[in-house]
C-alpha cells in the first residue's frame, strides 16, 4: 500500500530541512527525501561556516526577511542548545561607491539599521589584519555573524525528526507528478509515495527537477580556502577580525572570516565571482589545483597580507545562479500544489531560517506574510544584478 503524508520535501539540505522542521512543528505529516546522506558536502550547505548580514547591499527588500532570519536563528539556538549561529560583527570594506559599499549603507539607512562608516586609517587600527587602499571605505554592523551549515542542516533534521517527520537519505528522486484528482506522486528507486502538497528544495540538482518552472538555474562551481595566517591565529580571532565582504574597484569580491576552529584550523576566504562553465554537480572537480591557490593568495597579499600563509586545506562547492541572481521561492507556475525553492546564487544561506518558515505557509495556506514578490518562480527574465 502507497503511504501518504500531508508534504513531501524533496531536498534535506539547508532549505529542505528547515522546511521539515518547520511544518513537522506544525502537525503536519512529513516526509522527507535526499539523494545522499544527511548533512552531506556534495553541494552547497558544507564549509564550516556561512555569513549573516542585515544591511543587504543586494536589495532593501531583503531587509525585513534577514530580521526575520535572526530571530529564527536565535530560536535554533535555544531549541538545539547548539551554537549555530554567531554574532561576530561585520565589515564591508570598498571603494565608497561600490555596489557592495553603497548598498549596504543604503539599506542601513532605509531600515534604520545600527552602523558605522569607516575610513581607512579606522579600519587598519580597529582591525589590523586588514589592509585597505586609502580610497576604500569599511562599512561595520555588529549584528553581523557567522552560521554553521552542516550543524544547522543536521540541527533542523534532528527537530523534524523528533516532532514526527519521517525522513528517507540515500534515497534519489526520479519523478515527481501532479495527480488529476488531486495531490502529488513522488517516485525514487525503491518505492512511491503520494501527498496532498510537495516542497522542492534541490539545491545544485534544481536543474533536473525543475527545468520547467521559467526560471533557468546554472550551476557553477566555487573554492573556499583555509589558510594558516603567518605568525599565527591569534589576530584573527573573532573580537578582533569580524566577517568581511571586499569588493574592489573592478567588481571583484571576495568575502571571509575570522579563525572559527581554534589555532589549527586557520581562517577562511574564497572569491565570490567566478569564470566557470556550468558543471553537472554530479562530476564536480573536487579537486583544488595550485593555480587557485596561488591567485586567492596574491589577491590576499594586498589585503589582508598575513592571511596568505600556507593552505591547511580547500574545498569545492557549488553555486546556482538565476539570471537576476533572486532567489526562487513561491508555487510553482502550473502546479499550485507544488512549492519550490531554488538559484539561492550564492547569498542564501543567512536567510535559511525564514526560507523554512515560508516553504511552511506556502505548502500549508498557499500564502505568506512574508514579502517574497522578488522570487516569484513566474517574474520576467531579467540579466544578472550580482551576489
Amino acid at each position: 500500500m502507497t503511504r501518504s503524508y500531508d508534504v513531501i520535501v524533496v531536498g534535506l539540505g539547508a532549505m529542505g530541512s528547515a522546511a521539515a522542521y518547520h511544518l513537522a512543528g506544525r502537525g503536519r505529516s512529513v516526509l522527507g527525501l535526499e539523494r545522499f546522506g544527511p548533512a552531506h558536502a556534495l553541494g552547497a550547505s558544507h564549509g564550516g561556516s556561512r555569513i549573516y548580514r542585515q544591511s543587504y547591499a543586494e536589495g532593501e527588500s531583503y531587509v525585513p526577511l534577514l530580521l526575520r532570519a535572526r530571530e529564527l536563528w536565535e530560536q535554533l539556538n535555544a531549541d538545539s542548545g547548539h551554537e549555530v549561529f554567531t554574532t561576530t560583527g561585520g565589515l564591508v570594506i570598498g571603494p565608497q561607491d561600490s555596489r557592495m559599499v553603497a548598498g549596504s549603507v543604503r539599506s542601513a539607512k532605509a531600515w534604520d539599521l545600527a552602523h558605522e562608516v569607516l575610513d581607512s586609517a579606522e579600519i587598519r587600527r580597529r582591525f589590523p589584519t586588514f589592509a585597505p587602499a586609502a580610497d576604500e571605505v569599511g562599512f561595520f554592523e555588529r549584528e553581523a555573524g557567522v552560521a554553521r551549515p552542516e550543524l544547522t542542516v543536521s540541527t533542523h533534521l534532528d527537530l523534524a525528526a523528533a516532532r514526527g517527520a519521517e525522513l528517507h537519505f540515500e534515497e534519489p528522486v526520479l519523478r515527481w507528478d501532479v495527480d488529476a484528482g488531486g495531490g502529488v506522486r513522488v517516485v525514487t528507486a525503491r518505492a512511491t509515495y503520494l501527498a496532498e502538497r510537495l516542497v522542492i528544495a534541490p539545491g545544485a540538482w534544481a536543474p533536473r527537477l525543475l527545468a520547467d518552472i521559467g526560471v533557468p538555474v546554472r550551476v557553477e562551481r566555487r573554492v573556499m580556502y583555509w589558510f594558516a595566517p603567518e605568525g599565527g591565529t591569534a589576530p584573527f580571532v573573532p573580537e578582533q577580525h569580524p566577517v568581511y565582504v571586499w569588493e574592489d574597484r573592478t567588481g571583484t569580491s571576495i568575502y571571509g572570516f575570522p579563525a572559527l576552529d581554534g589555532p589549527d584550523g586557520g581562517a577562511k576566504v574564497a572569491f565570490h565571482e567566478g569564470v566557470a562553465a556550468p558543471i553537472d554537480p554530479d562530476t564536480l572537480d573536487r579537486d583544488i589545483h595550485p593555480h587557485e591557490v596561488e591567485e586567492m593568495r596574491t589577491y590576499l597579499r594586498t589585503r589582508i597580507p598575513t592571511l596568505a600563509g600556507d593552505l591547511i586545506k580547500g574545498a569545492a562547492c557549488t553555486y546556482s545562479l538565476t539570471p537576476d541572481e533572486h532567489f526562487v521561492v513561491s508555487a510553482h507556475p502550473r502546479h499550485p500544489e507544488v512549492t519550490v525553492a531554488c538559484g539561492f546564487s550564492g547569498h542564501g544561506f543567512k536567510f535559511v531560517p525564514v526560507i523554512g518558515e515560508i516553504l511552511a505557509d506556502l505548502a500549508t495556506d498557499a500564502a505568506t506574510p512574508h514579502p517574497i514578490d522578488l522570487f516569484d518562480a513566474g517574474r520576467p527574465r531579467t540579466s544578472a544584478v550580482g551576489g
